[in-house]
């Protein structure tokens, strides 16, 4: 099976993105040193990060790229970093995810590399082999913190820079940005022209070629146009702010936002398709770009605040029928995909997300509620706008962790309200990560709500007093089939039966051995359960979930698989998946798909071809 495109290429394809500026000069510009080790804030002050990365945001930025520049054991030694490689570039894709959450729209991640510092043979002492290995030791820290895209910037040896692609192509399936440095003159440090580039670039296989840093906007405008003439690869330009100039003992870039803006739209007019600034430019700057190539880019970047074409109509249950998903469950198969709320106001791209996930034709999106115990926007409001943007219902993860039991209530009246009836009840995970000391409430657990529920479904709130009338929700709840803790978990799966769940939703799962032992200890449950399907990444992403998320366990074979597969993690992932629901359709009543990283495009794969096969008939229930 071939695998799809990737949405970053297809993105390309149809006009001109805007990247960020300047990091390291902006960073000096707020205050820190200049022999300061930029990399090393990723973890000594995130937060200053983290606002450079929100403020390029701000000025409209689709791409940004993380704080790793010289995050390579050969820059790091001069700072006594060298072992600290992979933890500075897994937070610095970390931190700009985090501003990506916290603006809620679809940002790209561009993680940064640039070149060694020391020379190769034959003008320096490194060899190919070491600069491979420290590239490559680089990349696989972005890669595992999340990073879409790589972006090889600033070398000025072409030797090196092919090396750095020859890495970065052995680690992973990332598209590959690749920009030379130019002097005044449209030649490099070793006298490669743009042309020499452009065609070498080329004949490695990178997605985007092009220039960054050198001198201004105008000399790289030339070097854009001559690279433009010898390849049909994508380009990309981020030019600095002009020459700097030294000024009362601090650096300053003279070139205005609005002449870098004026060179910007002459360089996408000449052919570039990724735009941005290097040293000297700040949000000001990429803020008058974008405005310059507005009329450039595609309606859908020019306005990221309306509804995208092919959103459905809104969805609510009629206020006495049964909600769509209680008419479907254990009549056909049921395809339901989580979304995560977003951290911040903005909720474009999640909301996106489920627009793709409809349109491949899931059944349902479920909403997950503050997961892993972490501050989000709320899941009743995220679920409104979804059935109300998107045209397609949801399940909202209600938890008693945060609310006592009038606020339970209150809560449950409001989603009822306002459409969203279908509750995957939950205790919900103890508070950690950003508030480890709030203190949760838990008046009840996830069965006591499945008893509340219930007596809202027969007109009564705890108290036995009248709602009015009968409520119409449809209660799923949890369960973890994994065959380690399977005697601790059968007691609580007898309670929520008992209390009146309606379905089930399950942990993931990764071999058809673990259904087939929870059901000869337990049987077929009397009501319709979704099989949880979450397609691994890379080996690293199945340790993490195997060791240290609670109630997911990896078999051994698959982890060994996953090893095996090397950079091509992510097609062995979806290829488990695949082979799991293969032998397990005739004995399930739907699937529920776990995105990893917020890629709702790999599971949208998935879902379109079971759509395929339940359009087959090759799908049986229960019916």
């Amino acid at each position: 099976m071939t695998s799809p495109q990737h949405p970053f290429r297809a993105r390309l394809a149809r006009g001109p993105l805007l990247c960020d500026g300047a990091m390291g000069t902006f960073l000096y510009e707020r205050g820190v040193p200049y022999d300061r080790c930029f990399d090393a804030l990723n973890l000594t002050d995130r937060e200053r990060v983290l606002n450079v990365h929100l403020d390029y945001l701000r000025a409209g930025a689709e791409m940004i790229e993380t704080n790793t520049f010289g995050a390579n054991a050969m820059k790091l030694e001069a700072h006594g970093l060298a072992d600290r490689v992979r933890d500075i570039n897994w937070h610095g894709a970390k931190i700009a995810k985090e501003a990506r959450d916290i603006i809620g729209r679809a940002v790209w991640i561009a993680g940064s590399i640039g070149p060694l510092g020391k020379p190769l043979v034959p003008y320096g002492r490194v060899t190919r082999e070491e600069a491979g290995g420290a590239f490559r030791a680089q990349i696989d820290g972005l890669v595992e913190g999340g990073a879409d895209v790589l972006i090889l910037e600033t070398f000025t040896d072409l030797e090196e820079l092919l090396e750095a692609v020859r890495a970065a192509r052995a680690a992973c399936d990332l598209p590959v940005i690749a920009q030379m440095s130019f002097t005044e003159d449209g030649r490099t440090r070793y006298g490669h022209g743009p042309a020499e580039v452009a065609s070498a670039l080329e004949a490695a296989g990178v997605d985007v070629i092009g220039a960054n840093c050198s001198v201004g906007p105008v000399p790289m405008l030339d070097v854009i146009q001559q690279m433009a003439a010898h390849t049909r690869t994508p380009l990309s330009a981020q030019p600095n702010a002009g020459f700097p100039t030294l000024l009362e003992g601090r650096y300053l870039y003279m070139s205005s936002p609005e002449h870098m803006a004026i060179y910007a739209r002459k360089m996408v007019e000449a052919g570039a398709v990724i735009i941005g600034g290097c040293c000297g430019t700040t949000p000001v700057h990429i803020a008058a770009i974008g405005r310059a190539i507005q009329a450039l880019r595609p309606a859908a970047v020019r306005t990221p605040a309306a509804v995208p074409e092919g959103r459905g109509e809104p969805v609510a249950p009629p206020v006495d029928q049964p909600t769509q998903l209680a008419q479907k469950l254990g009549r056909r198969f049921v395809i339901s995909v989580e979304v995560d709320p977003p951290k911040g106001l903005d909720a474009t791209k999640d909301l996106e997300g489920a627009r793709l996930l409809r349109e491949a034709g899931a059944d349902v999106i479920d909403v997950g509620d503050s997961p892993i115990g972490r501050v989000r926007m709320g899941a009743l409001a995220m679920c409104v706008l979804i059935q109300q943007e998107v045209g397609i219902e949801t399940i909202i993860h209600f938890t008693t962790r945060d609310r006592n039991l009038m606020g339970v209530q209150a809560d449950l009246i409001g989603a009822h309200a306002l459409g969203v009836r279908n509750i995957l009840a939950l205790t919900g995970e103890p508070p950690r990560g950003d508030y480890p000391n709030v203190t949760a409430v838990f008046d009840v657990d996830s069965a006591g709500l499945v008893r509340i529920i219930k007596q809202f479904n027969g007109g009564l709130d705890l108290s036995g007093k009248s709602i009015g009338r009968p409520a119409q929700f449809l209660i799923g709840c949890a369960l973890d089939m994994n065959p380690e803790t399977l005697d601790r978990e059968l007691p609580k799966l007898e309670r929520k039966l008992e209390a009146g769940a309606n379905f089930f939703m399950t942990q993931p799962i990764y071999e058809p051995e673990t259904l087939d032992g929870f059901e000869r200890r337990v049987g077929r449950l009397p009501v319709p359960v979704l099989l949880g399907i979450l397609p691994l990444q890379s080996f690293r992403h199945a340790e993490f979930l195997h060791n240290e998320v609670p109630g997911i366990s990896i078999p051994q074979w698959v982890r060994d698989r996953m090893q095996a597969a090397g950079n091509a993690g992510r097609e062995e992932g979806l290829r488990l998946a695949r082979e799991l629901l293969e032998a397990l359709l005739g004995r399930i009543d739907g699937a529920y798909f776990m995105p990893s990283f917020g890629r709702y495009e790999l599971v949208a794969t998935l879902v379109g071809e079971l759509k395929a096969r339940i359009g087959a008939g090759a799908v049986r229930t229960r019916a």
